[in-house]
Order: C-alpha cells, then structure tokens, then sequence
C-alpha cells in the first residue's frame, strides 16, 4: 500500500514534525541568510527555536491524534518563534489540526484538505495571495499537489520557494524594501519548503 493510500497515525505526525525540525536546523543559517538580504535577519534561529521546542514538547508529552499533534505543534510555534513567523506558522498546523478533528488515522487526502483550511487560515490572517513573495507561493502548489504524492508536494513546494526570486514583495516585512526586494529567495517559502521536504522524506 502506498502512503497515498495509507492511514496515517499519530505517530507519522510526530515523525513529520520531528524530520522538520532536523532540516530547519540543518538550513537555519541559510534561512537567516535569505532574510538578512529582506527583513529582520532571524528567520532561520526564529524556526529553529520553535521547531525545537516543538520536538521537546512532543517528546514530553507525545499527543495521540493526527490533528492532536498538529494542533499542539501550533501552538509551541505561536508560543516560541518571534517575529511574524511564529503566528503563520502556528495558524497552518493549528487549523490544519482542528481540520483533522480526532480521527485516530487520517488518509493523504484529508492531510490535504486540512492543510487547505490551513493555508486559507494563513492567507487571511497575512493578507497574502500567490504572487506576493511569502510563504503562501510555496504553500499553495505543494497542498495542490499533495493529491498526488508527498514528493510531488515536495517538489511543487520547492519550485514555489525558487519563484519568488524575481516576485515584488508585497507583504511582510520584504515589502519596505520595495524594488530592492526582486532577486532574493522568500525565507518564509524556503521554509514552508522544507516542511514539505520532510513530509515526503517521512512517507517514503
């Protein structure tokens, strides 16, 4: 059975979590480094630490459901990364979470569904439509196409993170800077990206 068909558990989630965790850390500095070229420089240790926390607070206390731990690792999010990050962040997984409601398993498609509340969740709260040069350019192609795979989430992410680079921001902290924001990849999608990247790691 492949994991597009396959029932996912708690325990995925926390895998899920747990792999984003290890990647943000591995790309924190290339994250802050995206950032210092278009806002406040402390994208990449903001992740890091609410990541971390994330994990720390799963193993503690590992949350039985799909929607448990998404719902959880939300809130650690909203609680430990500063800036706008940690808002956005915790608004996807929470609401996604909730989506989930307490189903002890949940297929890809569901996964999907509730990742879509999630991301109109974060384009309301940010204000953010594809072609804005945020995180929303990664996270719409990546939820579109988690229908078909994890990896193809992944990679639609990815592709989504890289297009950002000739965009104008016209959110977030990148859109101060106006012109001087065209030509540098959005930190906020490069992130979004490697959440993406993780989950397609985890289901393989």
């Amino acid at each position: 059975m492949g994991v597009v068909e396959a029932a996912l558990d708690g325990g995925f989630f926390v895998r899920w979590l747990t792999a984003a965790a290890g990647l943000v850390e591995r790309e924190a500095d290339r994250l802050t480094e995206l950032d210092s070229a278009i806002g406040d420089a402390d994208h990449g240790a903001n992740m890091q630490r609410g990541f971390a926390a994330v994990v720390k607070a799963m193993d503690a206390e590992p949350p039985g459901t799909p929607g448990a731990v998404l719902v959880a690792a939300g809130r650690q999010l909203i609680s430990t990364v500063g800036g706008a990050s940690g808002p956005l962040y915790g608004t996807l997984l929470r609401r996604a979470g909730k989506s989930l409601g307490e189903a002890p398993q949940v297929s890809v498609a569901q996964l999907q569904e509730g990742l879509r509340a999630g991301v109109d969740s974060v384009r309301t709260l940010g204000g953010a439509a594809p072609g804005d040069k945020t995180m929303v350019d990664a996270l719409v192609p990546a939820v579109e196409a988690l229908g078909d795979s994890p990896d193809a989430a992944a990679a639609a992410a990815e592709e989504g993170a890289r297009a950002t680079v000739p965009m104008l921001a016209k959110k977030g902290r990148a859109s101060y800077l106006g012109e001087r924001s065209i030509g540098h990849q959005d930190p906020g999608a490069t992130s979004s990206a490697l959440l993406f990247a993780a989950l397609a790691e985890v289901a393989r």
